[in-house]
């Protein structure tokens, strides 16, 4: 039996597809998917969720994409479907979830040093400063030990804008707050200590309904959250307070997470989360002007709060940060440490505080 042998320009062009063939396969094999759960407890609807995936996710694929080695799988997990609002940092914790956020307003007994903005209201509305420093804050050790109790990294904070009121009446005078019930997140509740307003624990999840059905009068909120929230349908009055921008909490992994991660990824996952950071500040500075322009469209009322009044007001209320100071001394933190190197930090930008909150 004769055996016929291929033209050499044949062979050549198989022996070539064979080897590219190889090549792909080894290439498919070599690629390792790392399979991760991102939850938080807000819905996208609010932008340090919506950048998670909008900003930070597809930076963290565009980045591990360059070399094809590694691919993240991503399991999202939103507006309370693995972790409730306040209960993301145990869910990270005990593993439930890989990472996503952990808003440490709803966290002021586990990460008390992380909320020092919350102790220094009336302080700069503009949260780029608000970051600025926080982001200068976390470099202390002791605020990184916070999170590495809890096993969690911190990978970027996100700071919220200028805090006000919202309310089913208008509001023009600190007398006007005698007897209103206020729904706020934990510590902004200091801000109307003394007023006669009745302070109610209370999350953006809920403010709508609560409002709604009488558990409240209204809350202690900020506009680009008020509109998406529909707060205009149940507290039409806002109520420009200054009551400042504020550090809110952070995207964060679980630490055996992060630990697992190859440096490829960690690489990209850093890279992912400057960009979340710049992309939510910028796109939370856009959406300030067209939020109140919506929120008079759709029928709610803006209103300053008199100068004199707000200058009342910041004298009203005790000081929040001594209470504070002393209840995390006696824990053994160095609260005042952290208070001064905040305020120190936005001090440097040039910002006048209403009261020198570090110094009383």
């Amino acid at each position: 039996m004769t055996t016929r042998r291929l033209p050499a320009a044949v062979r050549v062009t198989a022996a070539a597809l064979a080897l590219l063939a190889l090549l792909v396969t080894g290439a498919a094999r070599a690629q390792e998917t790392i399979k991760l759960t991102v939850a938080a407890g807000h819905p996208p609807i609010f932008l340090w969720v919506k950048h998670i995936h909008e900003t930070f996710m597809a930076t963290v694929d565009a980045e591990l994409a360059k070399s094809g080695r590694y691919k993240i799988a991503w399991n999202e997990a939103y507006g309370g479907t693995l972790a409730k609002i306040g209960s993301e940092l145990e869910t990270m914790q005990q593993g439930i979830s890989d990472m996503g956020l952990v808003a440490s307003v709803f966290h002021p007994a586990k990460m008390p040093l992380n909320n020092v903005t919350y102790f220094v209201p009336f302080g700069p509305p503009d949260a780029n400063v608000v970051t600025q420093a926080i982001d200068y804050v976390q470099g202390l050790p002791e605020l990184s030990a916070e999170w590495d109790k809890y096993n969690i990294v911190y990978l970027a904070g996100f700071s919220i804008e200028n805090y006000a009121l919202v309310t089913r009446e208008p509001v023009r005078t600190v007398a006007d707050l005698k007897g209103r019930k206020l729904g706020g997140a934990g510590p902004n509740l200091n801000w109307i200590k003394n007023t006669g307003a009745v302070g109610v624990q209370g999350s953006l999840n809920t403010f709508y309904n609560d409002i709604k059905t009488g558990v409240y009068d209204g809350a202690v909120i900020f506009m680009t959250a008020a509109v998406p929230a529909k707060l205009f349908e149940v507290a039409p009055h806002y109520t420009r307070t200054d009551f400042g921008a504020m550090y809110a909490g952070a995207v964060a992994i679980n630490k055996r997470r992060w630990n697992a991660l190859p440096a490829e990824a960690k690489a990209a996952f850093r890279k992912g989360a400057n960009a979340y950071k710049a992309a939510y500040l910028a796109e939370q500075t856009a959406r300030i002007d067209a939020s109140y322009a919506a929120w008079r469209k759709a029928g709610g009322s803006v209103a300053e709060f008199p100068a004199a009044e707000r200058a009342r007001l910041v004298k009203t209320i005790p000081n929040p940060a001594k209470e504070w100071v002393k209840q995390a001394k006696a824990k053994g933190l160095p609260a005042d440490k952290v208070l001064k190197a905040y305020m120190d930090s936005v001090r440097a930008t040039g910002f006048k505080f209403a009261r020198d909150f570090d110094k009383e």
